[in-house]
């Protein structure tokens, strides 16, 4: 009888999903055309993914508040205001910034960096808005492929199935970027899994936003190095690498190295250790009551108080001594 409701409801998800992700591609056309007509060419990056954080954000709200009569659309896709969340944020970017030291080290000592800087003041203010352009760019990239659609997915197909599916999209995503080879696509495919086991430990965007972030933007903006095929990101640090195709990703940098994709896979189980209280606080299934409600702190002090109660006196029982009427106690009387 309920066979027929659940893949009803497993169909609804998946109609959402394609919803959601159709949303996406206008949400992010509209964001970069609006973008290039409001600023000029500089800033355009900049307010573009400002935008498409800003619809993404409105856009799948009012989806789960319609579509799915979500109360909190907000905390429902992702993103809760609750305890502890920028210690998340920390934690990610902590990772995030481990990630890219363990495949950086490798590069220093077995090829080479050659890094020039530009200390001229008027930079300072651009490596600012770097430094937005990332956070708004690794938000709007967890929002669009962790946030609803990812949810109305896992609802359809399951938990693990979401999250490789989600990565084969990213992938696919990532490889027609100018410069992609077999390594990037294998690197954009675990790059996925563990941000979205970053949220399916912990049931919030926090912290894979944080790692993402810390990923991205410290080879950027501290060493100078490409991200996905641009270089052109930190206007303080410009790092040259040196090294073997496998080591440095070429000109996609680290993104398409083998190295990277061997240390992302290391990453895994690690997020599985840090996210071990935060899995049990929000993934623990809530216990629920059933029988026959006992009011055990009120059984047990009327036996308490049965015990302590002292006991009244009894009541003095009678004897009667009936007399047989035989005459012998008499007549041994008379003989002593």
């Amino acid at each position: 009888m309920t066979a027929p409701a659940y893949t009803a409801g497993r169909l609804r998800a998946y109609l959402e999903f394609l919803a959601a992700f159709l949303y996406l591609i206008l949400a992010r056309s509209l964001a970069l055309s609006g973008a290039r007509g409001l600023v000029g060419d500089g800033l355009s990056p900049l307010f573009g993914q400002a935008m498409l954080v800003f619809l993404l954000i409105v856009g799948y709200a009012a989806m789960g508040f319609w579509l799915d009569h979500q109360r909190d659309a907000m905390s429902e896709q992702g993103l809760p205001y609750r305890s502890g969340w920028t210690r998340e944020v920390g934690m990610g970017l902590a990772t995030g910034w481990g990630i890219a030291v363990a495949c950086v080290l490798p590069l220093a000592l077995f090829g080479g960096i050659v890094i020039s800087f530009s200390p001229e003041a008027s930079q300072w203010g651009w490596l600012l808005a770097d430094v937005a352009f990332f956070a708004l760019a690794a938000l709007a990239e967890e929002i669009a492929f962790r946030g609803y659609a990812f949810q109305r997915f896992e609802r359809a197909v399951g938990s693990l199935g979401a999250a490789l599916g989600f990565a084969i999209i990213y992938a696919f995503l990532q490889e027609l970027l100018p410069g992609a080879n077999h390594a990037s696509f294998a690197v954009s495919f675990v790059l996925a899994l563990v941000l979205s086991t970053c949220y399916l430990r912990t049931r919030a965007l926090w912290m894979s936003w944080g790692l993402n972030f810390g990923w991205k933007a410290s080879r950027a903006l501290l060493i100078g190095l490409t991200v996905n095929g641009n270089s052109s990101h930190s206007p303080i640090v410009q790092g040259d690498p040196m090294g073997p195709l496998w080591l440095t990703g070429g000109g996609f940098g680290l993104d398409g190295s083998w190295l990277t994709f061997f240390v992302l896979l290391a990453a895994l189980p690690l997020i599985f250790r840090l996210t071990r209280d935060l899995n049990f606080r929000y993934n623990a299934p809530v216990i629920v009551p059933g029988g026959i409600p006992v009011d055990l702190d009120a059984a047990a002090r009327a036996q308490h108080e049965t015990a302590m109660a002292s006991a009244a006196p009894a009541a003095p029982v009678l004897v009667q001594i009936e007399n047989t009427g035989t005459g012998e106690p008499a007549e041994r009387e008379d003989r002593k």
